[in-house]
């Protein structure tokens, strides 16, 4: 008899790049559709549907179901993908010719519904590549005008306040942010401790020894965290936008902002929960204690906190040529005869 010819095991891969109600829509019908299809060939294997939601095209690796889905071609078990079109599979032209290689080479084959391209044609690999070019090009610039929006937006002083993992504050009946009474007080006692001399690692220990939760629930408070958020001016208030910026399109790679793009500082945009003279205070010993560090972190003989000094000025005094702070030493002149003076803290250590 004649031997039973072998189903073609078929799959889809859907996705969309955000969790937009229309997008949502359009994600729920590319699944139903694509089940549909192939669950009613009968010449067919369903092989699954394989989508992502709410995530960008640009870089394959943190597409997880894209990931799972090219594990399993090469695992041998599928044939056949269908996806609605090039942009769907990939925005990043190097990645879709990579991966439309890679398939070819474990015989599987994908068919681009909107662009009626099959990858078992010979001919279709020079028009993917046109396509996929084309769809690239589209996402750096849907990429790109999301981006001058948003500083648009920072410059006439609009933006999203984030209260995820933020202590102090939430949102207010108008929508605006208002101070939470209980966490103030854990912030005020931080900013406080911190005047007192306390250092951000003693300020964390001390947390902990009192059972309050950072600003992420967890038990545990990292000196790193006490550091950021003693310089943080939402607590003065204030904002600056645009800490950060994303260097690369295609890697997503978000980087310190140092000068390469524009920020933007808006005053008194909401309640403060540090006075600004404060606030301030703080980071004139932040400055003064990291100048400190550089030329001695020894311990002073008063007992008191590793940063506290029992002189007034001590580091409170600027020097008009470099910026560094001052500090009491002890001047030995030539006739050995001794002089307390104050001396830049760059010029004590390199001279």
């Amino acid at each position: 008899g004649q031997a039973k010819r072998k189903k073609l095991r078929v799959a889809a891969y859907c996705r969309v790049s955000t969790e937009q109600e229309e997008q949502e829509s359009s994600f729920e019908n590319q699944v139903a559709y694509y089940t549909d299809l192939i669950q009613s060939n009968p010449e067919w294997e369903f092989a699954g549907i394989f989508a992502d939601r709410g995530i960008s095209g640009t870089k394959d690796t943190i597409r997880p179901e894209f990931m799972k889905m090219i594990e399993h071609c090469q695992r041998h078990k599928i044939d056949l993908i269908f996806t609605k079109s090039l942009s769907r599979f990939s925005r990043n032209t190097l990645d879709s010719i990579k991966y439309i290689r890679l398939l070819k080479s474990l015989n599987v084959t994908i068919e681009f519904e909107k662009e009626g391209l099959n990858t078992s044609d010979v001919s279709s690999e020079i028009y993917l590549t046109w396509f996929s070019a084309f769809a690239q090009a589209e996402s750096e610039s849907i990429s790109q005008n999301v981006t001058m929006g948003k500083r648009r937006q920072y410059k006439e002083g609009h933006f999203a306040f984030r209260y995820k993992n933020f202590l102090g504050y939430r949102p207010g009946e108008n929508g605006e942010p208002e101070i939470d009474p209980e966490q103030a007080a854990i912030v005020s006692r931080i900013f406080f401790a911190f005047l007192s001399g306390d250092t951000p690692e003693q300020i964390a220990k001390s947390l902990e020894a009192d059972h309050i939760p950072s600003p992420t629930g967890k038990p545990t408070w990292s000196k790193t965290t006490i550091r950021n958020m003693l310089q943080n001016e939402k607590y003065a208030g204030d904002v600056l936008l645009q800490k950060t910026y994303t260097a690369d399109f295609l890697e997503k790679k978000v980087k310190k902002n140092r000068g390469e793009v524009k920020q933007y500082y808006i005053t008194d945009n909401h309640p403060a929960i540090i006075p600004r003279d404060l606030f301030q205070e703080v980071q004139l010993e932040i400055a003064r204690r990291s100048s400190k560090r550089k030329v001695s972190c020894r311990r002073t003989k008063s007992g008191r906190g590793k940063y506290t000094s029992k002189y007034a000025l001590s580091e409170r005094t600027v020097c008009g040529e470099c910026g560094a702070m001052y500090r009491r030493t002890m001047w030995i002149k030539r006739d050995r005869t001794k002089e307390d003076v104050w001396r830049c803290v760059n010029r004590l250590e390199f001279g």
